[in-house]
């Protein structure tokens, strides 16, 4: 447990790090689209090949840790991804529906609220 802890808070650094940097180089907000749309296409190849490669120990480090801290948008579409290959489509279409939805409804009242505290 602490030693996956430990790859997850390496990762997390790495990809924190690469996503701020991206950022910095490419304009707002088409930076987050460059980093969201390449940590999925990141997330879906390493989870391939972790998993066929019987690696999937490197999970923590690379997947939750690097690519979670590079983007969670990554998680969001490997999460819905299996939930389509796992033949639940409808859960996999009311994830991404109410994920979206919510996630930009408490951004939304974060705003509002965070303004009127200030």
């Amino acid at each position: 447990m602490i030693t996956s802890l430990l790859y997850v808070a390496v990762g997390g650094a790495v990809g924190s790090s690469l996503r701020f940097l991206i950022g910095q180089l490419v304009a707002f907000p088409l930076g987050t689209l460059t980093v969201n749309v390449l940590g999925s296409f990141a997330i879906g190849q390493l989870w391939a090949i972790l998993h066929a490669r019987d690696v999937a120990h490197l999970t923590p480090l690379l997947v939750t840790g690097m690519l979670g801290g590079f983007t969670t948008f990554s998680a969001f579409s490997l999460d819905a991804l299996r939930l389509v290959e796992d033949g639940r489509g409808v859960a996999a279409a009311a994830y991404v529906v109410a994920s979206v939805t919510l996630s930009i409804t408490a951004c939304g009242i974060g705003l509002w609220l965070g303004r009127s505290i200030a």
